[in-house]
């Protein structure tokens, strides 16, 4: 700065020694002077500042590029003020750093409407999980209240040609099954599952099922054995067009491929579910119902069902509550939380009036056939009978309760169950092989073999194996 001082000063004439007027050299020599004077000064400033500078950096060389640090931060901290100078103090009642408390008045009587929500002037810290009330008083529910979804779905389907819910005289049905979103706690149980799913591929290809597989968790309260009623009733919703929705546990699998659900029979029903009458009215057995597989028809009826089903499936208080409830209205039911098979058969006898008119409990054929007394008679089975039958001749499912593949634990001992799932699986994939002209080599085995000669007629095979081809013998 002091350099270029110096050359503004100079600029509007010639240096002294370039004076030629001789009458006013005195004038000149005392302006001369003067500038040299100036210029003498400002020399003199411009060297104690360059000295001073030398000083410091001898002094604290060391920490020169700290000060360059410490320069751009005060830079920055000049630039930011301005901006933190906007935010409300934290005395400001409308402060971000400390939001309201949320609470949920637990007399919540209308399902109808949507909670009401008080702001209180309790105070958190935004770095503090955010807690929200709930009052086990307030009613849990699935959704919004659907109450005309059967002339809704009557609408959709009449502009929606295109998607009828009957397909080649048989009501659209959309299997679905699923497992949780992580991995197995053993390997083994994510290539069980794996087979499982293949499994049900394989029966919904040949009968012209939809399948979804679901590994989310849709509602984070409904866990567990709950995880499957927020995504039925997401699916009803989602897809007017299905008729039916058909839940399937993972540990389930379909053991007579060419059987078909007689759906004629359940015309005046909305719920099939594998049961037994005398346990569920006389004994009011805890086990009078399995709820791992059932058919629910898309209608008005089954989405006010899932709204009375669901309230007593959110974990923690509420479901440990409605478990003791369970234990002391069911017989031999364990003392444990409540489950969703415990919660529909309390609801149904509770409220027989209100639902059962529109529930099959279907026993005729294994829509849900327990294991332990099946896969060790597959051989026989084998010998005596033959696919299409569903019943204990040849069971329609076999399902694996107390196996729990993906999990930690069992109810049974892990070697026997995953034994007997192997042979359930190759039981079953053998009726589907033979198309091709392979079956496994053994119940226990993954390796096939061939089982006839290829010609140069194949479609007679077709003809005789397709299983889509076959009319299945069906127990009265």
């Amino acid at each position: 700065m002091g350099q270029d001082g110096s050359r503004s000063s100079g600029s509007g004439g010639g240096l002294p020694t370039t004076a030629v007027s001789t009458g006013g050299r005195g004038r000149a020599l005392l302006c001369g002077w003067l500038q040299n004077t100036l210029i003498n000064i400002k020399i003199m400033i411009l060297c104690g500042f360059v000295t001073i500078l030398v000083l410091l950096g001898t002094v604290s060389f060391g920490n020169f590029e700290s000060s360059n640090d410490d320069a751009v931060n005060q830079n920055l901290i000049r630039e930011i003020n301005p901006i933190l100078a906007e935010i409300p103090s934290g005395s400001d009642p409308t402060s971000l750093v400390e939001p309201p408390k949320v609470e949920i008045k637990p007399n919540l009587t209308n399902l109808d409407e949507p909670p009401e929500v008080e702001i209180s002037p309790n105070v958190t810290k935004l770095d503090e999980p955010h807690e929200v009330e709930i009052s086990s008083n307030v009613a849990y529910t699935l959704g919004p209240r659907i109450t005309n979804w059967d002339s809704q779905r009557k609408v959709w389907l009449t502009q929606n040609p295109e998607f009828p819910s009957i397909l080649n005289g048989k009501a659209r049905i959309l299997l679905l099954t699923g497992s949780p979103p992580g991995p197995c706690d053993k390997p083994i149980g994510d290539y069980y599952l794996l087979k499982s799913v293949k499994n049900k591929i394989d029966y919904c290809r040949l009968h012209g099922i939809e399948i979804v597989y679901n590994m989310a968790h849709l509602d984070e309260e409904l866990s567990g054995y709950w995880t499957k009623l927020p995504m039925i009733r997401r699916l009803m919703l989602s897809h007017p067009e299905v008729e039916w929705i058909w839940w399937m546990d993972s540990d389930a699998l379909f053991t007579d491929i060419l059987f078909e659900i007689p759906l004629s029979r359940y015309e005046k029903h909305n719920l099939v579910i594998h049961g037994y009458p005398d346990l569920l009215f006389n004994q009011k057995s805890w086990v009078a119902l399995n709820t791992g597989i059932f058919l629910l028809r898309n209608c008005q009826w089954s989405l006010d069902l899932l709204d009375a089903w669901a309230p007593m499936g959110p974990k923690g208080p509420i479901r440990d509550e409605a478990g003791k409830i369970l234990t002391a209205y069911l017989k031999g039911r364990p003392a444990f939380e409540a489950d969703d098979q415990s919660a529909l058969i309390y609801l149904l006898l509770s409220q027989k009036d209100k639902w059962m008119e529109k529930v099959f409990v279907e026993n005729q054929y294994y829509l849900h056939g327990f294991w332990e007394g099946l896969v060790d008679r597959y051989e026989e089975m084998i010998e005596k009978y033959h696919p299409g039958l569903g019943d204990e001749r040849w069971p329609f499912v076999t399902h694996f309760v107390g196996c729990k593949p993906c999990g930690s634990y069992a109810d049974y001992a892990v070697e026997k169950c995953f034994k007997s799932m192997e042979r359930a699986f190759n039981f079953a994939d053998d009726q589907v092989l033979k198309l091709y002209g392979f079956s496994h080599r053994g119940l226990l085995s993954p390796k096939v073999k061939r089982i006839r000669k290829e010609t140069v007629s194949p479609l007679e095979f077709v003809d005789k194996f397709d299983i889509r081809r076959m009319h299945p013998e069906t127990k009265p």
